[in-house]
């Protein structure tokens, strides 16, 4: 019998903002976990000892699994019988390759569900104090990823995204920092357009700090930020600022 593989959104990575079907899966209804290196240690604590953990971290420079041995990995276990659950920081359509794992599946006839977790943009922004829309100061939202190939530049809509107007929430961007916010100045963004940075958000090792687009890249290296980082950019920060001053 082949259980469906669950494609499980791990959240932030404070386990209480698991949902409850999260939860139920990691802790009643898994025998094979594939884990990212988002995953905190507090959800992984969750897991019964019988679980079989496999690590498919992926950080800037090196991958513990290519995204083809994950794949296999899910289709070599689930064809085993195994209660299997792939488990994502965040949500795991979001960034996280849910939708290549989940298609991969697919063409392999082997049935899956996909639980969604909280956003890492939405549940560690929120949690600090940053509304990602607000109708005086953002009326939109747009999720960037920072990730670049090799030394190739970023290759995104610079004047669309220099817009006052919208909030920007950058993903994987700690090394390309300084590239983002050099063009997005020069597409037109106030220099003095604040920014705020948060390492390992809603976990106990949270840290952040707020600047502008300008300074900040200066400020994340002069604090030694180290991934994962989130960065958040538009006048929505204030409101974090005021709230964190």
């Amino acid at each position: 019998m082949i259980f469906p593989v669950n494609i499980v959104g791990g959240g932030p990575g404070d386990p209480e903002l698991l949902t409850l079907k999260a939860h139920r899966i990691l802790t009643k209804e898994t025998e094979v976990v594939v884990y990212d290196r988002l995953i905190s240690p507090a959800i992984l604590q969750l897991l019964p000892a019988t679980v079989e953990k496999i690590y498919a971290g992926k950080e800037a420079g090196f991958h513990e699994l290519s995204q083809d041995e994950i794949n296999a990995a899910l289709l070599k276990h689930a064809k085993r019988g195994k209660k299997v659950t792939r488990l994502k920081g965040g949500d795991p359509m979001i960034f996280g390759r849910g939708g290549e794992e989940i298609e991969y599946l697919f063409d392999h006839d082997i049935p899956f569900e996909v639980v969604p977790g909280i956003t890492s943009a939405g549940g560690i922004s929120a949690a600090l104090g940053i509304p990602l829309t607000h109708r005086d100061l953002g009326s939109s939202v747009s999720f960037i990823s920072g990730h670049k190939k090799k030394d190739q530049p970023l290759n995104l809509p610079w004047k669309e995204l220099a817009n006052p107007d919208v909030t920007l929430v950058i993903y994987m961007g700690l090394t390309s920092l300084p590239e983002i916010s050099a063009q997005l100045i020069k597409a037109g963004l106030l220099p003095e357009t604040a920014a705020a940075a948060i390492q390992d958000g809603t976990t106990e090792k949270q840290r952040y700090c707020f600047a502008n687009i300008e300074t900040l890249p200066k400020r994340i290296t002069e604090l030694e930020f180290k991934p994962p980082v989130l960065f958040v950019i538009g006048d929505v920060v204030k409101i974090a600022q005021k709230l964190n001053s």
